[in-house]
């Protein structure tokens, strides 16, 4: 059986990259060193030694870049401001070098037709900034402000949505827990001081932002939000269980961000770890801005269940000891993720019930497989991808669903553009609906990309 569902007519297709994933040039056009040039060159930090030292070369290569993404039909295009490449220190001059590289790629967006997403802060933090303390020193905070004020200044009415932080939860704990991103810390208090340092630092940059621009800067933040799902869904304890990670998981950033406050049992329960005293008189205040839409990013599920004998977390499960995460199962991803539609179904659905008036938006979505491009018999490169292609399919379906039961979700982004720098897993991941050939740079849509321009083009999709 297969279902057609039709996208809303206002609807925005777009994809998604971040400025370390892909830019390269780390050491062109004035640019200073980022906590992951730092990270990447440490031996044994990420897979095979790989760095972000050329990535795909997207420094140079912008402008064949944006004609892939006028081939596609893309509305609009979610990039990230490499920090280190605008303002090297993290405070300080700008440098007007990297300020002219942003310029001239929002406007070259712009004369595509396509609207530019930009995201303030990607994890590619200064080094010199971390050396202070990184995202532990609040300092940090008012330094990413005054950064976000620079850039509202500069590129101003260029930028059609502005977003403050993708994914604070993995800067936080996976840079500072579990050691698995830049800076690769390993300490729960540091972890749960920088959630907190994040937080405050979107808020005072949205309102830095709208006191440069005004009140109709359009203005977001990106969160990963986990979808935990209980192994006993009749068992009181493990219902617990899946409060509890919901609690270090989203509630952290939903409750300053959203709610004004941090959930009670929140503090309660990481008091064995921290005792807040890094929130200051005010701070909910400062973090509580009104924000446009909120970005959504998703990719798999997790099953969790009360543990009885309690054991020493370890990674980015801070305050989580009597709570087990079980191995995904299924059909994975090329990451190990398992693959399951209905969490992005759900997770849209409840969202907007909680923030009834609060646009939604996809921010990324998609998936890595072990692609092997071919040749078809003209001497041309192809990439037959049809794993990527049934997984957004699924997942277009479920927004579609969603969208049709009352959920306010206004765009998707497809993870990614273009095969890039995975993070910690270098360049053995593959995520784009465009393969790059890493030692030609060479850029072949794949068949997923040719899809998804037909479903751009038509704004429905069929499963």
């Amino acid at each position: 059986m297969t279902t057609t569902r039709t996208f809303p007519s206002t609807f925005t297709w777009g994809s998604a990259t971040a400025s370390y994933q892909i830019e390269g040039g780390v050491n062109e056009g004035g640019r200073g060193p980022s906590i992951w040039d730092t990270f990447s060159h440490t031996p044994g930090k990420v897979l095979d030694g790989d760095t972000g030292d050329v990535a795909d070369d997207h420094y140079h290569l912008w402008r064949e870049d944006i004609e892939l993404m006028k081939e596609l039909g893309l509305h609009s295009y979610r990039l990230s401001i490499a920090w280190p490449r605008v303002q090297p220190g993290g405070t300080g001059p700008l440098n007007e070098e990297g300020v002219a590289f942003y310029r001239d790629l929002l406007d070259g967006l712009l004369d595509a037709g396509i609207e530019p997403v930009v995201t303030l802060y990607h994890w590619d933090l200064p080094q010199e900034l971390q050396d202070a303390g990184g995202w532990v020193n609040r300092e940090t905070a008012y330094a990413f402000a005054e950064y976000a004020r620079h850039m509202a200044r500069e590129l101003g009415t260029r930028v059609k949505v502005w977003t403050t932080l993708n994914e604070p939860w993995c800067a936080a704990y996976l840079g500072y827990a579990s050691g698995e991103h830049a800076p690769g810390h390993t300490d729960d208090a540091e972890a749960l001081a920088a959630a907190h340092h994040l937080n405050l630092a979107h808020g005072l940059a949205v309102t830095a932002i709208r006191e440069e621009l005004g009140e109709e800067a359009v203005c977001s933040v990106t969160l990963n939000l986990h979808v935990y799902r209980p192994v006993d869904p009749g068992s009181p304890a493990d219902l617990a269980a899946v409060r509890r990670a919901e609690l270090v998981g989203n509630e952290i950033f939903l409750g300053p961000m959203l709610d004004g406050a941090y959930p009670a049992d929140l503090v309660e329960q990481v008091a064995a770890v921290s005792d807040f005293s890094f929130v200051q008189d005010g701070d909910v205040e400062l973090i509580r801005q009104r924000i446009d839409l909120l970005g959504i990013n998703y990719y798999s599920t997790s099953y969790v269940r009360h543990r009885e004998e309690p054991v020493s977390s370890t990674g980015p499960a801070v305050a989580l000891d009597d709570v087990e995460s079980l191995p995904p199962s299924g059909p994975l991803t090329h990451m190990g993720w398992n693959i399951e539609p209905d969490g992005l179904y759900d997770l849209l659905t409840s969202t907007s019930r909680r923030y009834p008036d609060l646009p939604l938006v996809v921010t990324e979505n998609g998936a890595a497989f072990e692609d092997e491009p071919a040749e078809d018999g003209q001497g041309r490169i192809v990439v037959h991808d049809e794993q990527r292609i049934d997984y957004i399919a699924r997942h277009l379906d479920a927004v579609a669903r969603a969208i049709e039961d009352g959920a306010d979700v206004r765009g998707y982004f497809v993870w990614s553009l273009m095969d890039n720098f995975e993070w910690a897993w270098g360049y053995s991941r593959r995520f784009g609906i465009v393969r790059v050939d890493y030692d030609t740079l060479e850029r072949t849509p794949k068949d997923s990309a040719r899809w998804y321009a037909e479903v751009i083009r038509t704004n429905e999709v069929t499963t």
